[in-house]
């Protein structure tokens, strides 16, 4: 490993870890990193996950005055993200990448609109809930009286899981969308909800890829560290944000990648 390698996987990890915690999207600068000092493909998908697991730790752990009041609600999430990440990694490794990133610019897309007009879409799902159906969407208030969400949420929590598990980029931002489809207002709320389960799917599938010795241990140890610091960095910068600029935020880092998946 060169100093240039050295340089270009402690910036990649950063940047990904600093944005991930911020709107998600990090592997946008981590996954080519990883292509760009030497690894295949699959190998460099695999190693990525396991760099941006300890991030996803660093920035859950920065959002937890805001999770405390989700218990209820994280068990059944986590319990959806736990087995759609399992099932997204075993893809990974029985298929590879390659049939699947036709499909990532037109998701990342989807996504990117859907988080857009979020809003718009969840007051006319509330409207359509029954009166005596607990909300979750005043983002003052404490969302433990949510209870533990719907099946609905679930299935797509898990579903978007799959897709963590089998490729990453964009998983933020997917699962931030289907977050505020789902009631959740508050964009600082939906961002400690994505970074705790997205940390829960990457658990899973570095685990898959650590048993299945797809793994580059010396390019990911580097990454990893980068990572760890850069997605503490984010979370405690993202805070610090007004609700509608950290929405801008997400709606940029979304079309970003649409832009940059569809070029290449």
């Amino acid at each position: 490993m060169t100093p240039v390698d050295l340089l270009l996987l402690s910036a990649g990890g950063f940047a990904a870890g600093a944005v991930n915690s911020i709107a998600g999207g990090g592997t946008f600068f981590s996954f080519p990193a990883l292509l760009a000092v030497g690894l295949p493909p699959v190998v460099a998908n695999a190693s990525n996950s396991v760099a941006l697991w300890p991030a996803s730790l660093s920035g859950a752990w920065a959002y937890r005055k805001e999770l405390a009041s989700y218990r209820r609600y994280l068990l059944p999430m986590g319990i959806a993200s736990f087995i759609g990440g399992a099932a997204g990694g075993l893809l990974l490794l029985a298929a590879g990448d390659a049939h699947f990133a036709v499909l990532i610019p037109w998701l990342l897309g989807f996504a990117t609109l859907l988080f857009a007009f979020s809003p718009q879409l969840a007051a006319g799902l509330r409207r359509l809930r029954p009166t005596s159906m607990p909300t979750v969407a005043n983002a003052g208030q404490a969302q433990a009286t949510a209870g533990a969400g719907s099946p609905a949420g679930w299935l797509v929590q898990f579903v978007v899981s799959i897709y963590g598990g089998f490729f990453g980029a964009g998983m933020g931002i997917l699962m931030m969308a289907s977050l505020a489809i789902g009631g959740h207002e508050d964009v600082q709320h939906i961002n400690a909800l994505k970074n705790l389960l997205s940390a829960v799917v990457y658990s899973v599938t570095v685990l898959t890829f650590i048993i299945a010795g797809a793994v580059s241990w010396p390019h990911t140890l580097v990454m990893l560290l980068a990572a760890t610091l850069g997605g503490y960095a984010g979370a405690r910068v993202a805070r610090r944000i007004q609700g509608p600029w950290l929405r801008r935020a997400v709606i940029a880092a979304g079309a970003l990648l649409t832009v940059y998946f569809f070029t290449k």
